[in-house]
């Protein structure tokens, strides 16, 4: 098969374009309860109902006065009664009156200010005196505060975090209609691969691809619906191909992409349906393959669990994204410097795996530590970093600044 894009192969961001242009969102969508939708993909704008909270509230514990007006330290009122969330004062308040309240309950007619319970003295149960001044915040909470009624709350396409499902319930909502995920069908294949916890042979190797990205990409919401493991062999391969594609949307395989004589998976595929590209001037991670197989678009992922791991995070992950529906976000890059000299081979940009400290400082500073062998899983644990280097850099020294990709999801 010609190589379209030469000898290196093809750049990570033209790659990264070329797929998401033939990607179109699955355009299908489901009704879930709040709970089952962490993660998922609004499909449609969601309106508030009504006005929240609904109702002026108080947004501390203290005493409603009547009126707006800024009261003097000396100022006295009577005290009629409270209100508390949820049994609020069932009265209208009129000249030189109070209440007392508690956060967040409901402010009675008549009343246009909460006075701090440390501004004020009790006397006697029935009467309130201002001690100290008040100044001019009212602190109350107004009707519409956290939403008024018709005002978005989550745009279509919005990936929902706590925060958001939070404001959701918050304004009566208790279900959204969700984008539907892409199904994912995992192939693994080779022939020393054998399950762990079973005793190996000569030339065996316990396969660890299948849970690193099963993992991998349950940790980014797209659990893997199939998955198969599969010796070297065409015919069978080629009917696990074609079950993955009949029964998924998107089929993922690991290994089999490159040149030896008993790498099957792109020559499949090419007869399967098509190969647009098949390698990547990256490193870890040359032997990568797009394309399509049986309508159904296809990731061939390097057999190094390395190299599977990161072009699975820059490649597989943001076309998921885009089926799903939602606005492709690409991990946050920041500039950091180096803590100790690297010396690398050069000859293709790379993706290497680093530690987040803290200098002295306070200044950003890459740690690399051990082997960066694109087969050694030990280089992904503990990496907060993906450092960016670029292919001409074969020696980076102590405080170098380089562009790296921040290995962590958002919180809220």
């Amino acid at each position: 098969m010609a190589e379209p894009f030469g000898p290196e192969g093809l750049a990570l961001e033209q790659a990264r374009a070329q797929i998401l242009a033939a990607l179109q969102p699955l355009g299908e969508s489901e009704n879930l309860s709040l709970g089952a939708s962490l993660g998922r993909v609004s499909a449609a704008a969601v309106l508030a109902r009504e006005a929240v909270p609904g109702f002026r509230a108080s947004m501390m514990d203290g005493y409603a006065i009547a009126g707006e007006a800024i009261p003097a330290p000396g100022s006295r009122w009577s005290l009629v009664g409270g209100s508390a969330p949820g049994a609020p004062y069932g009265g209208c308040l009129g000249p030189g009156q109070a209440i007392r309240i508690l956060t967040g309950a409901p402010l009675p007619e008549g009343s246009g200010k909460v006075l701090p319970q440390e501004l004020v003295e009790r006397p006697s149960d029935n009467l309130l005196v201002l001690v100290r001044e008040s100044g001019p915040n009212p602190w109350i909470r107004q009707p519409n505060e956290e939403a008024a009624p018709g005002q978005v709350l989550l745009a279509a396409g919005q990936r929902l975090g706590p925060a958001d499902l939070g404001r959701l319930a918050s304004c009566g909502l208790d279900a959204i209609t969700v984008t539907r995920r892409p199904r994912l069908g995992l192939l693994i294949s080779g022939d020393e691969l054998l399950p762990p916890g079973v005793p190996r042979g000569p030339g065996q190797i316990w396969e660890s691809n299948g849970t690193l990205l099963e993992a991998l990409l349950k940790r980014l919401g797209y659990p893997v619906a199939r998955q198969q493991v599969v010796a070297d062999q065409p015919d069978r391969l080629r009917q696990a191909l074609l079950e993955l594609a009949q029964n998924c949307d998107v089929v993922v395989s690991t290994g089999g992409v490159s040149v030896g004589d008993k790498d099957w998976i792109r020559p499949l595929v090419a007869e399967l349906g098509s190969v647009s590209f098949w390698k990547l001037h990256l490193k870890p991670g040359r032997p990568f393959a797009w394309g399509q197989l049986a309508g159904k678009p296809f990731f061939g992922l390097p057999g190094n669990p390395v190299a599977a791991a990161i072009t699975a995070l820059q490649l597989l992950w943001p076309a998921l994204q885009q089926l799903e529906g939602g606005q492709v976000k690409l991990l946050p890059r920041l500039r950091v410097r180096m803590e100790a000299p690297l010396r690398r081979g050069g000859g293709r940009p790379e993706l290497a795996r680093a530690e987040l400290v803290i200098g002295s400082q306070g200044e950003l500073l890459a740690r690399v530590s051990g082997s960066q062998a694109s087969a050694r899983i030990g280089s992904l644990q503990g990496a907060d970093l993906l450092l960016e280097i670029p292919a001409e850099l074969d020696s980076l020294e102590a405080g170098q600044e380089l562009w790296a990709q921040l290995l962590r999801l958002p919180i809220f």
